[in-house]
């Protein structure tokens, strides 16, 4: 059997372990997938002795992806992003590395959910409202598909800074906000907003036009304010639950080799969140 889990603090509302194990139901694979919830001071050793105990692979979530990154050898994504989501225990039990490979597939996350919705992303104006964790991955994964990026930020010095970051992005704060909305094709919301408060919204519906397609990462509730109101605008929606099934169905592939059954996963996760 296969042991796959996930590690941070806290744990206890992932829906990761009934949508992988969906997955490795839906093609016969002897697996299961469990939380790890240590120590802020102890992660960095958890992460990199877990193949002692056979884990086969982990995701890695907050308050531990950054840490992540010295505890593996990170791909070149994820190094450039500056976090690490999912590590892949694979090489070490081969012997062929000193260290797991440590990926980010929030990146894919997005790219993928956008893809599963025919929006298309090369050659389009991409706004990416949030200058955390979430925004630095949909920024970089926006910017390497071919969209020109702009990050805005209630905080402008970060979004500047994360545009540094990525190639060809310009960043500022929410003053223009009209203005970038009216000329983006695509709006990705990555902040928090509408999760903890759902009458809230990151962008007012007036910005909302019908040429913008829209995803937002809150999944929680599924449809936020800001779909709903983007739907009314005539836009193109994307929830957030598609953009947290594609980077697990992204580890899936990374750990198994296998196509992973996203149907299956899908269902699975959608259950959890009805």
């Amino acid at each position: 059997m296969d042991v796959y889990g996930l590690i941070g603090n806290p744990v206890g509302h992932s829906l990761s372990p009934p949508m992988h194990e969906a997955g490795y139901e839906a093609l016969g694979l002897d697996g299961r997938y469990v939380t790890f919830e240590p120590d802020a001071d102890a992660a960095a050793a958890a992460i990199a002795g877990a193949a002692d105990l056979g884990v086969a692979g982990l995701n890695v979530t907050v308050p531990f992806k950054r840490d992540a990154l010295d505890a593996v050898d990170p791909a070149p994504l994820a190094e450039r992003i500056g976090a690490v989501n999912t590590v892949d225990y694979g090489p070490v039990r081969a012997g062929e590395a000193e260290r797991p490979r440590g990926h980010n597939t929030d990146a894919a996350g997005v790219t993928r959910a956008l893809a599963h919705h025919d929006v298309p992303v090369d050659g389009r104006d991409a706004l990416v409202v949030g200058a955390g964790g979430a925004g630095r991955a949909a920024a970089f994964a926006l910017a390497d598909a071919g969209a020109a990026v702009h990050v805005a930020n209630r905080t402008a010095e970060r979004a500047t800074e994360l545009a540094a970051d990525v190639p060809d992005a310009t960043g500022g704060g929410l003053d223009d906000l009209a203005h970038r909305v009216a000329t983006a094709d695509l709006l990705v919301n990555a902040t928090s907003v509408g999760m903890e408060a759902p009458e809230e919204t990151p962008v007012p519906a007036d910005h909302l036009h019908g040429d913008l397609a829209v995803l937002d990462a809150v999944y929680a509730p599924i449809e936020t304010r800001l779909l709903r109101e983007a739907a009314a605008a005539g836009a193109t929606t994307v929830d957030g639950a598609w953009m947290l099934l594609y980077q697990g169905v992204e580890a899936f592939e990374i750990w198994t080799g296998e196509d992973a059954p996203v149907d299956a996963m899908n269902a699975a996760l959608r259950a959890e969140l009805e």
